[in-house]
């Protein structure tokens, strides 16, 4: 087999394209089903990259994570490089989301307070080492239309651009948004910072006529609501 036929192992790959260090460098929302199922095998074959067979498996199941969920020990081992040990890890991994899933309350649809809001916004701000910063679009109604988040900083802060706020909500056409991001310190209390730009936001949104209901500040099962607290 010539070098161009012959496929790269995961450690001869780009640093920024081998999942383990891009989950260390870019968190682990930012990786593919693929790559996370590939973390989880740990490597592949001479022949196919532990990515490679993760994307092999994931379309034998037409890439839906409920079917390969439903995949036992036997069946994931017919897959050439998943050994019994390999498949077992799989479906642990998968079984712990399931359990995860079926713990948490049924998400809220309709947000008429600050609770309403946590409830639906944090598992998706939960055991973050670092801020991120996340948006709940709301329709007329105030049903939840969507949940995008907005951008990463490290354990102090996160840059927020107004123009990707507004962008976000105008191309889903929400009526209105809730704000909200995480503080990895546990402190709720929020910074001049946060009250700043949220008053900056509320007042864009009146021009452009998308209501800036609150912004939320969360620690895992705790948050704190600017509005509510009389900060905006």
């Amino acid at each position: 087999m010539s070098i161009y036929e012959n496929k790269l192992g995961i450690k001869a790959w780009a640093e920024a394209d081998r999942p383990r260090e891009k989950l260390l460098q870019q968190g682990r929302r930012q990786l593919t089903d693929a790559e996370l199922i590939a973390i989880l095998i740990g490597s592949g074959s001479r022949n196919e990259t532990a990515v490679d067979l993760s994307k092999r498996i994931l379309s034998s199941c037409h890439n839906d994570l409920h079917k390969l969920a439903q995949l036992g020990v036997k069946e994931l081992s017919k897959f050439k490089g998943i050994g019994e040990a390999k498949a077992i890890t799989i479906v642990a991994a998968l079984e712990l989301g399931r359990r995860r899933k079926d713990a948490e309350p049924a998400e809220v649809q309709k947000i008429n307070s600050s609770l309403d809001a946590h409830r639906t916004i944090k598992a998706d701000l939960a055991d973050l080492p670092h801020e991120e910063f996340w948006l709940l679009l709301l329709n007329r109604a105030n049903i939840v239309i969507g949940k995008h988040f907005v951008s990463k900083g490290g354990q102090a802060g996160t840059v927020v651009d107004p123009k990707m706020i507004f962008k976000i909500a105008l191309e889903h056409g929400a009526a209105s948004v809730v704000l909200a991001h995480n503080h990895p310190s546990g402190s709720l209390k929020p910074s001049t910072a946060d009250v700043s730009i949220t008053k900056k936001l509320m007042e864009l949104g009146k021009m452009m006529e998308i209501a800036v209901h609150d912004h939320l500040i969360v620690y895992n099962e705790t948050f704190l609501s600017l509005a509510d607290e009389g900060y905006v």
